[in-house]
């Protein structure tokens, strides 16, 4: 809702509610004014594998919690990117989804990152900057999204064998980027859009009165050389004919062949079986490959927001990876972090999403006696992403060791099976 002149110029105390969503995000951050006005925003709201433990009808119980909790009336909602396990929870069902809930708490304002602007002009590198690196952006992400689907049809078809833990894995990251048409058009058409990059202003300030919010992240192609520079090669430069690879491999999707005159043998015979079975493996390995790629893609699109309020910061950086990270800590706002008092711990506590340069930048991380001490927000789920033998596994032991010893945790695999949520109280002054 607008301020009002009866609105205090800024909140005194700050509310988070960390959703149990297994392996996904789900916040709802409320700010609390002297004269009990409040404000309410949605971080998030997706899964791609909730906890054995939770019921099959969690995201819409933690829709209508979310409606009893903001009165009815959501401020702002916030999908720091297209990954499923951030916005399924958005899908509708006719009238009765967890994704129809949140439509009817109206929110003012929806944020979402540049790269998913419907209507931009086709030469943009992205808002108010000229070039041609937008639409080349924009077809790169349409074919990822038809890579993941055939990458999941491939192993469907039963065509080529494959081990149960690459299959798994393969299939896990694969159904993570598809496209939710559902989820996608809701947020689309639920509140006035905002499409943010580093440095823009989200346009908030009606509707969080007394809060400033700085985007720190994904940056334009326009804004980093990096990122320029690294298309040409970089995964981006593959998904064209990477769909048609999975579609040979595993005879799905069109079907269509890359050599559609070279001749073909049968090597089901017994005698040249290990030829095959060594075929499948390279073939599955070099799938996971293409998969892993397209992920780390769709995470650097993500959202970075960083919440100041009376004499708080609180950070969301949504899945952001090292090299979206890397643009935000070369510029100047990258000193915003050194006083950042809460931190949702980026993409489930994973290898790079953390980059050690940002975490060294927090001032108030330290031991348990250490006044002002950073809280870590960590919603995760073990064993769906990622292997302890290749040190890749999500959340990273490492990680969590550290952000135990240096700041508060709180981590929803701590959750009790009866409660819905976490609550982090904040006072703002």
């Amino acid at each position: 809702m607008p301020a009002t002149a009866s609105a205090p110029a800024a909140p005194v105390s700050a509310t988070l509610f960390a959703y149990q969503v297994g392996f996904g995000d789900c916040f709802l951050l409320r700010f609390t004014y002297a004269n009990d006005t409040r404000r309410h925003i949605l971080i998030d709201f997706g899964t791609t594998g909730l906890t054995l433990k939770s019921p099959k009808d969690q995201m819409l119980r933690i829709a209508n919690d979310v409606k009893e909790k903001c009165g009815g009336k959501l401020d702002v909602v916030v999908a720091t990117h297209r990954h499923a396990d951030h916005i399924s929870g958005f899908a509708t069902n006719k009238g009765k989804g967890s994704g129809d809930v949140i439509a009817a708490l109206t929110p003012d304002r929806v944020l979402q990152p540049w790269t998913e602007a419907p209507d931009a002009a086709v030469d943009s590198l992205g808002p108010e900057v000229g070039g041609k690196g937008f639409s080349a952006r924009r077809s790169a992400l349409r074919q990822m999204h038809k890579t993941a689907r055939l990458a999941v049809q491939t192993i469907d078809s039963g065509k080529f064998e494959m081990s149960p833990a690459l299959a798994g894995e393969l299939r896990f990251i694969g159904e993570d980027n598809l496209s939710n048409k559902s989820a996608v058009t809701n947020l689309m058409t639920m509140g006035e859009n905002v499409y943010v990059y580093h440095g823009c202003d989200p346009g908030l300030g009606d509707f969080l009165p007394g809060i400033e919010v700085t985007v720190l992240g994904p940056p334009t192609l326009n804004q980093t050389d990096t990122i320029r520079k690294q298309r040409s090669r970089d995964a981006d430069e593959f998904w064209q004919l990477a769909p048609r690879r999975f579609a040979e491999a595993g005879g799905v999707g069109t079907g269509a062949k890359l050599f559609p005159d070279a001749p073909t043998f049968d090597l089901r015979l017994a005698e040249v079986r290990w030829v095959a079975d060594r075929i499948d493996k390279a073939q599955g390995e070099m799938m996971l490959g293409l998969v892993r790629a397209l992920d780390a893609q769709m995470n650097n699109t993500s959202v970075i927001l960083l919440f100041k309020a009376g004499s708080k910061s609180l950070l969301f950086p949504g899945d952001a990876q090292l090299e979206n990270w890397r643009y935000a800590l070369s510029t100047k706002l990258a000193d915003k972090l050194a006083e950042v008092d809460l931190y949702k711990v980026g993409h489930h506590g994973s290898l790079n999403a953390t980059p050690k340069s940002m975490w060294n930048r927090f001032t108030k991380r330290g031991k348990a006696d250490k006044p002002d001490r950073l809280t870590s927000v960590m919603s995760t789920r073990d064993d769906k992403h990622g292997s302890v033998g290749a040190g890749t596994e999500v959340p990273r032991s490492k990680l969590v060791t550290d952000l135990e010893a240096q700041s508060k945790l709180v981590d929803t695999r701590d959750l009790p099976e009866e409660e819905l949520c976490s609550v982090v109280e904040i006072d703002l002054r």
